[in-house]
């Protein structure tokens, strides 16, 4: 009936049935055995450490304790009725109360007899006591699984709790599956890795992550299955670059010519740091491969890489291709186009721009244009994916911050041309190098690692509410000198949740404290018309306003060299990246520039945290590192994507070791049998052939 017992969905296993099989897919998303089996703890209580009732603290998360029931009654009624026990060692008392399954604990649970009791000890008036203890007889039966040393504890949802599908219900099922079917768990893995790295087969991995026997056998359960993780997402990554390369072809641009030339040599008004030539090189080779580039750049906020993509983009316009650029929101589409138009001049390289404000009579003759080859260099937002913008010969795509668009949303841009067009991505959040392998695996890495020449690096202060004062004062003499401040909030409103003080207050405050008409202020959040907001912007640009008061809409786009403060109120609400990203609005010019940090006097450790490696370090990759540790991968990147970082068992933070070795794996496997034809491979052929089926079904329904 099912190609193996462990693809049987969860209602035939004893113990689940109709209702259980249900809820455990609705909560859990688990439907066979198998996906049980991969259910696995997320910690686990080392049952082989005993406590004396003397022992006992309030801060203890868990305790056992063996002693008799000296006495056990009924007390209260209907809904409030319980039962207590006292529960006694050789060194004092204890209360045990249960306040369901009452009749279980009057039949099972008996006086005068010896118990070892189990749960979270609470103090009330100098007395300890444990609600809902898990009850062992003692000495313990033979045959008892998976208490004896470490017990797994698993993730359960209140309504699975309900059903008593608790961690110790989990641990039954999974239990039942372990005896009758262990033996038919498929190795996933060729022997010659295993051996390589002294892995433990799949069998044995499965047995020991869900009842390990001691530490040791934990510990190489959980490298054989974290190192089987990593493993597969870079096999599915380096396959798909791999193919990638043999199946598209891509334009030659084998010319530097007029544009790129004079450009470099007449226009360009600064020197490239080493670090942009470097990657102008990396994008040059890319190109003259007859293979569809795919690199991804890497650049702190600042880093010039939108330099490099420009000279990427007159590359192709010498070698008679057309480029386009795809920003994630309007703002930034015009940022690029005024920085990139006002290089040009329109001289070198005539450049248009497409966004959703466009109108429609500039729409029409921009597509004509575009379709006559008229354009060189086209610039806008999601509008460039529709299917009426035709270019007469696509050569380059520039996608900025890519993780704000789809998967979809990029492909459409890829096929505008017969011959797929090259691909350059840039991002400015410096993304660790665990998380870079992972998410963009199957990508070249560009990295732009210094900011350009007369660049002075960002001072940072952290200052409390109580010396907002300072704050302002400081603002005063910035201000003097012709500079100008954006002053950040969290919320546009109040919260009842959270206590900040929020844009609307800092509104009033800021008019107060600057009054008119020594001081402008413009205010810019997300619930204003465009219009207005690009109106608000544009005074601040050209210098009319001197205060930017502003919610996170100011965090990529707005390029002012004028400002030299950024001031970030509660900034012990945002996120360590997002700090970075809101400090590298300034510091664009050649003054000196500033962060203050504004925050509450009481913070927690991660904010602390936060907020001292801001102060500490202007390093976005030092930043990343830290930020990964503390928040984890998917929050750092927004988007948990086609499954990439779907981990159950790995660890992109504390698991770099196993990483590397996973993906020097795989690029041997494929140096070594590119095609996996070998007998030795077939597993892993086997494996990716199952997963093209699978996203193909996707696709399809």
């Amino acid at each position: 009936m099912f190609a193996s017992n462990l693809d049987t969905p969860l209602v035939y296993l004893k113990g689940v049935g109709p209702k259980r099989a249900e809820l455990l897919q609705k909560e859990l998303g688990i439907t066979t055995y198998e996906q049980l089996l991969h259910h696995y703890p997320f910690r686990y209580i080392d049952r082989t450490r005993f406590y004396k009732m003397n022992e006992l603290s309030e801060d203890m998360p868990v305790v056992q304790v063996i002693g008799k029931i000296s006495t056990k009654e009924v007390i209260g009624e209907k809904h409030k009725k319980r039962i207590v026990a006292k529960f006694t060692d050789e060194t004092g008392t204890m209360e045990l109360v249960w306040f369901q399954s009452l009749k279980w604990v009057e039949e099972h649970i008996l006086k005068g007899s010896t118990y070892i009791a189990f749960g979270k000890p609470n103090l009330f008036n100098h007395s300890f006591s444990i609600s809902h203890p898990d009850m062992e007889m003692y000495p313990r039966q033979v045959g008892v699984t998976g208490n004896l040393t470490l017990q797994p504890i698993y993730n359960a949802t209140e309504k699975l709790k309900r059903i008593f599908l608790d961690s110790k219900g989990i641990q039954k099922l999974i239990h039942h599956i372990i005896e009758l079917h262990i033996n038919e768990v498929r190795e996933t893995l060729p022997n010659y890795i295993l051996k390589k790295y002294k892995l433990i087969s799949k069998k044995q991995a499965l047995l020991y992550i869900h009842f390990p026997k001691d530490t040791f056998t934990l510990q190489q359960a959980e490298r054989r299955l974290k190192f089987e993780e990593l493993f597969f997402i870079q096999l599915q990554l380096l396959h798909n670059k791999q193919m990638r390369s043999l199946k598209f072809k891509g334009a030659l641009f084998n010319t530097v010519g007029d544009k790129i030339n004079t450009f470099y040599t007449k226009v360009l008004p600064f020197e490239l740091t080493n670090a942009q030539k470097r990657v102008i090189k990396e994008i040059r080779l890319d190109t003259q491969r007859g293979i569809q580039m795919n690199r991804l750049i890497q650049g702190d906020v600042g880093s010039g890489k939108t330099v490099v993509a420009l000279m990427s983009m007159l590359l192709a316009n010498d070698n008679g291709y057309q480029a386009c650029m795809m920003a994630p929101t309007e703002i930034l589409a015009r940022q690029h186009y005024h920085s990139i138009a006002s290089l040009l001049n329109n001289d070198l390289a005539k450049v248009a721009i497409l966004t959703g404000s466009t109108t429609k009579k500039q729409r029409t003759l921009l597509h004509q244009q575009l379709e006559l080859g008229e354009i060189d260099i086209l610039i806008g937002t999601h509008a460039l994916i529709e299917d009426k913008v035709k270019f007469k010969n696509l050569g380059l795509v520039v996608i900025d911050e890519q993780h704000r668009f789809g998967v979809e949303q990029r492909a459409k841009l890829w096929r505008k041309n017969n011959i797929p067009p090259h691909i350059l991505v840039m991002t400015a959040t410096p993304i660790p190098r665990t998380l870079a392998m992972t998410l963009y695996g199957d990508l070249d890495v560009s990295v732009i690692n210094e900011l350009p020449i007369g660049r002075k690096p960002i001072e940072t202060k952290h200052l409390y509410e109580g010396q907002r004062l300072r704050m302002f004062g400081f603002m005063k003499q910035e201000i003097a000198k012709g500079r100008q401040v954006y002053i950040v909030y969290p919320l546009i409103k109040e919260s009842e949740k959270l206590d900040l003080l929020h844009l609307e207050a800092g509104v009033e405050q800021m008019r107060y404290q600057f009054p008119l008409p020594d001081y402008q202020i413009s205010i810019v959040h997300g619930q204003m018309r465009n219009a207005d907001k690009a109106y608000e912007m544009q005074r601040f640009i050209d210098g009319k306003s001197q205060i930017m008061v502003a919610t996170t809409v100011i965090e990529v786009g707005v390029n002012v060299p004028n400002a030299s403060v950024m001031i970030i109120e509660n900034a012990e609400r945002f996120g360590l990246s997002q700090l970075h990203q809101l400090r590298g609005r300034v510091g664009r010019g050649a003054e000196q520039s500033f962060c203050i940090l504004m925050s509450s006097a009481k913070l927690g450790p991660n904010s602390k945290l936060r907020l001292e490696t801001m102060v500490k370090t202007n390093d976005g990759f030092e930043i990343s590192e830290i930020d990964l540790q503390l928040r984890g991968p998917g929050d750092i990147t927004g988007t948990q994507q086609s499954g990439v970082l779907e981990l159950k068992m790995a660890n992109l933070a504390k698991d770099q070791v196993i990483l590397q070795e996973a993906r020097n794996t795989v690029i041997e496997l494929f140096e070594q049998d590119a095609m996996l034809e070998k007998a030795e491979n077939v597993l892993l052929k086997n494996y990716l052939e199952k997963r093209r089926r699978a996203i193909a079904f996707d696709k399809i329904s």
